[in-house]
């Protein structure tokens, strides 16, 4: 199940700036180029940060590992505490109505920028960072495997590939739609976000108490 547990947490992943930049570039002057390049760079990063936090869990919680059969449980306790990070820092920036400026020169970036924004953006925003981690050691604290994180990278860069996906649907009717949407993510996003942080929460109190 924890293949299943992770996945709700790519909509942590791309809630805010993330899921914004994706849509000012799906309307870019080089659209196609720059989505894939942004997606890209995200596939890189998140799996990077997902892979060394689970090795680092994996080999505490191991039968074998530094910290004995206690380590699983601190595990689930590291989890916590981050999951705490994430719902505060995303709490404290809920009113932050308007994107940042740079946003605007989106429309005219090239694939090179794009595939930096991508894994810094997805890689090392803080709420990204703390996700993805979470990701990898709550895993490690459940012994399954690295790859059971597929499903949350991959479900990740599909709602990024989203904006990009319908511009190919609805063509020139996507130029109308998708500021709608950015605006609504700006507004809402953050509400979705504490919610699938608090459901996770839960989960691994279960698991840390049962």
């Amino acid at each position: 199940m924890s293949f299943v547990d992770v996945l709700p947490l790519a909509i942590v992943m791309i809630a805010g700036p993330q899921i914004i930049s994706s849509i000012f570039l799906s309307t870019s002057e080089r659209w196609r180029a720059n989505a894939t390049a942004y997606v890209f760079g995200a596939a890189l990063s998140i799996s990077l940060v997902v892979a060394i936090a689970y090795l680092l869990g994996n080999s505490l919680g191991s039968d074998g590992g530094l910290l004995g059969a206690s380590a699983r449980q601190l595990l689930y306790v590291v989890v916590l505490a981050l999951l705490v990070y994430a719902g505060v820092d995303t709490y404290r920036n809920r009113t932050v109505s308007e994107p940042p400026k740079w946003m605007g020169e989106l429309t005219s970036a090239a694939p090179q920028f794009s595939f930096r924004l991508g894994f810094l953006l997805l890689g090392f925003f803080p709420t990204n960072v703390v996700t993805s981690i979470t990701v990898g050691t709550y895993l490690a604290a459940n012994g399954a495997p690295v790859t059971d994180a597929a499903g949350f990278v991959l479900l990740t860069l599909f709602l990024l590939a989203l904006p990009s996906l319908g511009v190919v649907i609805l063509g020139k009717r996507a130029e109308t739609a998708l500021p709608h949407i950015r605006d609504w993510m700006n507004d809402n996003s953050w509400i979705i976000s504490e919610a699938v942080i608090v459901i996770f929460a839960v989960l691994t109190l279960r698991n840390l108490l049962g």
